[in-house]
């Protein structure tokens, strides 16, 4: 008889909840079965069963062997239909969702803490003007101003021909030109507000396990917190600032071009108009911004609240304040002719000082946390969020320039913007400018990549004479050894990444800096403001614009080839969705159009499953989570009331935890909170490798980790591996003996239940 039986006779029936990692996984390959069936759940998500599993609670003498396995499938939750494959343009507002949670712990420095936040959210609240403003530029400026406004460039273009001046149609004037441009951005954040909307009642407002009154215990992980999964409130208030920020903007755009007239013409009635619009205008961004800097929500219980007074006049009111600028813009004004280029450098160069600037308050707000809370494996000693927020930004950036640049391109034609035409003068040279950037950022990483693959190839061939030490007894092979070796050295790239980030953190600062002072000193794109230089520096610039042009446009076509390839393929969306399964785990506690956190329904699924059946059968459970299922295992046991967490046994697999969520995500998942997780829990194991680039010890020291397992199983053939054993690295780690030792383990060491009343 096994160990477990007599705990499967004292406790019940025992049950094993796989959770699968990123990537997603079927039921079948999970379960090892053809034949399942769904017990609980919908097409989204769901835990699945063996069929001949339907009845083992009434049954559990067939299971004292083993428990019964359920797998949990929530891989449609990040890749499921096609229209999620658009979320890769929301791609910058997902990292900047991502920097709100790196900040570094320091639970009693409350202002600090709420400081940063807000610091982020501002962060985020610029990459919103940013899209619009992008928008913008390309619907009114680069085509309703410019291109409509002149011959020679709306020659050809029948969808831009009845705007053009030379028809005299009512379209004809530049007012009008662009209020109807309008549309277009004003759409955008329309879309955008909606999918928000749509994915906010799919996932925020899915219930967790706690009750509406339940209360956190002071001083307990944020993650036990009853409210921590459900952020309906602060999304629904941070999704209408937002939109009411992209309607602002767009108003923003036309009424300035209007009232830059208007001032001209000394028209007192328009002017006077222009000038209460513009004041409005302000009072409403003012709004907007404490909104946004505003406490959204309450962790510590179920926040019901809706403050439906924000969520409803705000977007309101500056969609009216947009409709007012339209029809003031619309306004007859005899002798208006669209000549040079719209505000838009100012306004490209504002937003991009005005990101620089908080960047560098957030990176001193960490400084602040971590010297209050020091903890050496933290990522980049606490200013992993603020290089991420930074790298938000310059993402947002290569996205606007590529836009901006590739429609100027397309809109005219074979000539070469402010050349061809003395209208068309193309977009802001601020844009081409952070583009010409971007060939010196890649010449500054070459040497960093070099040195990290220097290191890896040493640290390989230190490693390749005592490998054979972990295999005792087999023939040496030196190619053998070498790709093991070679194995162990590429995972260990991982634990070097914030360096590299850092790397790219500081340069990417450095670099936009110049460009922005460049562009408001010269206000010349690169080439032309190098005119006068030397003929060795006037080259370089010409170089520079040209590769930044080059590599801003195959960054745009990326992004949109693999949009449409992930839209038409499913592999493609699975793909694509393995980034969302990292970046998409957190809440949207910044921004309100990033893509929506799966999390907030998977870790309540979790719960519920755990919850109702350890307290419907009495049993005991054993949840196993592989790489990301790892972290929704966690998650959702620190979810779990303490009465049936003590029912609940951990085992986690390649997982991310500490390597990671710890080093990253510090105040969540660092030291303090796991191991005050591992005194909740009655037992918890942790398999690891050195060959795995994403898994690794959980709680070194304790005895909650056991590896590094062998990997591969055997160095050469033997009797029981007759071929030669695959490096495994990340997966299948139940082909490990110590998979299934460990699980039996588990369930040993749980309290037995008292018997279950029928």
């Amino acid at each position: 008889m096994s160990r477990a039986t007599p705990a499967a006779d004292d406790g019940g029936p025992a049950l094993e909840l796989l959770v699968h990692g990123v990537g997603g996984a079927t039921p079948q390959s999970m379960l090892d079965d053809p034949r399942t069936f769904r017990v609980t759940g919908d097409e989204t998500a769901a835990v699945f069963r063996r069929t001949e599993d339907a009845d083992a609670e009434d049954h559990p003498e067939r299971y004292r062997e083993k428990p019964v396995p359920e797998a949990y499938c929530w891989a449609n939750l990040t890749s499921g239909n096609g229209a999620r494959a658009l979320w890769l343009l929301l791609l910058p507002f997902m990292v900047v969702n991502l920097a709100h949670w790196m900040r570094p712990p320091a639970r009693e420095s409350a202002r600090a803490v709420r400081l940063y936040g807000v610091l982020v959210r501002l962060v985020a609240l610029s990459l919103t003007v940013l899209l619009t403003a992008t928008a913008c530029e390309v619907a009114l400026d680069l085509a309703a101003w410019q291109c409509a406004g002149t011959a020679g460039c709306a020659e050809g273009k029948s969808w831009l021909g009845f705007l053009s001046p030379e028809r005299h149609g009512w379209w004809s004037p530049p007012g009008r030109r662009l209020a109807l441009a309008a549309l277009v951005p004003a759409a955008l954040t329309g879309l955008l507000w909606y999918l928000s909307n749509r994915t906010w009642s799919a996932y925020e407002s899915q219930q967790p396990l706690g009750a509406a009154g339940d209360e956190d215990e002071p001083g307990a992980p944020a993650l036990s917190r009853p409210g921590f999964w459900y952020g309906r409130r602060l999304v629904a208030r941070l999704r209408a600032a937002h939109t009411a920020a992209g309607f602002l903007t767009v108003a923003a755009a036309v009424t300035g071009a209007a009232a830059r007239h208007d001032r001209a013409a000394e028209s007192a009635a328009l002017d006077l108009l222009g000038w209460l619009l513009t004041a409005a205008l302000l009072v409403g961004a003012a709004v907007v911004v404490g909104v946004v800097c505003g406490r959204g929500r309450s962790e510590s219980r179920l926040d019901e609240q809706l403050d439906r007074t924000v969520i409803t006049f705000l977007p309101a009111a500056a969609l009216g304040l947009l409709a007012l600028s339209m029809v003031y813009a619309s306004w007859e004004r005899p002798g208006w002719a669209s000549r040079s280029t719209l505000p838009g450098d100012r306004t490209f160069g504002i937003i991009a000082l005005a990101q620089g600037v908080l960047v560098v308050l957030l990176a001193a707000v960490a400084l602040l946390l971590r010297r209050r809370a020091h903890d050496s494996r933290t990522a980049l000693s606490g200013l992993g969020g603020p290089a991420v927020a930074l790298l938000a930004c310059a993402l947002g950036g290569v996205m606007t320039g590529g836009v901006a640049q590739r429609v100027a391109d397309w809109l005219d034609g074979s000539g070469t913007p402010g050349a061809a035409h003395d209208v068309f003068k193309g977009p802001p040279p601020l844009l081409t400018w952070q583009a010409s950037v971007i060939p010196a950022l890649l010449a500054l990483l070459v040497p960093a990549v070099a040195y990290f693959a220097l290191r890896t190839w040493r640290t390989a061939r230190s490693e390749e004479p005592g490998l054979l030490a972990d295999y005792p007894g087999e023939i040496p092979d030196a190619a053998r050894s070498r790709r093991i070796a070679t194995a162990r050295a590429m995972a260990s790239l991982t634990d070097r990444t914030p360096v590299f980030l850092g790397i790219v953190g500081v340069a990417t600062l450095l670099l936009g800096a110049l460009a922005l002072a460049g562009s408001w000193a010269t206000g010349e794109v690169p080439g032309r403001a190098a005119d006068d230089a030397p003929g060795a520096v006037a080259s370089a610039a010409d170089t520079a614009q040209a590769l930044g042009s080059w590599f801003t446009g195959l960054g745009f076509l990326l992004f949109v080839t693999w949009g449409r390839r992930a839209y038409k393929d499913a592999s493609a969306r699975r793909t694509i969705g393995i980034l969302w399964d990292v970046g998409t785990f957190w809440p949207r506690a910044a921004h309100p159009f990033a893509p929506p956190c799966y999390a907030e329904r998977a870790v309540p699924d979790l719960a519920w499953r755990m919850n109702t059946w350890t307290g419907r059968t009495g049993g005991r459970l054993v949840i196993s989570g592989h790489s990301q299922g790892s972290v929704l295992a966690a998650a959702a046991v620190w979810q779990l009331p303490a009465r049936t967490r003590r029912s609940v046994a951990l085992l986690t697999y390649g997982s991310p935890l500490e390597r990671l969520y710890g080093r990253w995500f510090p105040a969540y998942f660092g030291r303090p909170e796991l191991t005050a997780l591992h005194r909740e829990l009655r037992c918890w194991r942790n398999l690891w490798r050195a060959t795995d680039p994403i898994g690794g010890p959980v709680l070194p020291g304790t005895n909650v980790d056991r590896g590094p397992l062998l990997d591969p199983l055997a160095f050469g053939r033997t009797k029981r591996q007759p071929l030669p054993a695959p490096i495994l690295a990340h997966s299948d780690y139940q082909a490990d003996p110590a998979f299934a030792e460990e699980r039996t383990a588990l369930l040993d060491e749980l309290a037995p239940a008292l018997p279950h009343q029928r």
